[in-house]
């Protein structure tokens, strides 16, 4: 029997949708993220939803500019719990990035590396894996509410 205590929030669930690996997907894949937890009335801070649209946006960036040549196209993915925010961005490019260390001379090449900072900063966690495909992975989660994260997939941060 499920009881009012154990019924799913209204926000809860899972959305996919699959982009081309251009330009023009950073800015919409970052806007449907956005509309999509508006639409569910997700509970969450303006801060971490900040932190979480640039994330989007890092992270499709990184396809667009490291994947295409062999992803043309990505998939983002969103899950949302009652204590957390999980987006997944996938494409089928072998390799595997490593955040860069700080170097402010640099002025690019310092997207995962805001992606691990932001995670961190909120709580959350961070990982890549393989995909069945030979692709990749890269998966964060943050809690809606307090320094610590119920992730669906813990461990250390992988980047």
């Amino acid at each position: 029997m499920v009881t009012r205590e154990d019924a799913p929030a209204g926000y809860e669930g899972v959305w996919r949708f699959t982009a081309p690996a251009t330009d023009a997907s950073v800015p919409e894949a970052r806007h449907a993220v956005r509309d999509l937890l508006n639409r569910q009335g997700v509970p969450a801070k303006d801060d971490l939803l900040q932190g979480l649209l640039l994330i989007v946006s890092e992270l499709v960036t990184n396809v667009v500019r490291h994947a295409a040549l062999l992803s043309p196209q990505l998939a983002v993915e969103v899950a949302i719990g009652t204590e957390w925010i999980r987006v997944s961005v996938e494409d089928n490019h072998p390799y595997r990035p490593k955040a860069l260390e700080r170097d402010y001379a640099q002025t690019g090449g310092r997207g995962l590396l805001l992606v691990r900072e932001i995670t961190a900063e909120a709580g959350g966690v961070c990982d890549i894996e393989h995909t069945a495909s030979g692709g990749k992975v890269i998966r964060v989660a943050l809690p809606l509410a307090g320094p610590a994260v119920t992730s669906p997939r813990p461990g250390p941060s992988a980047l």
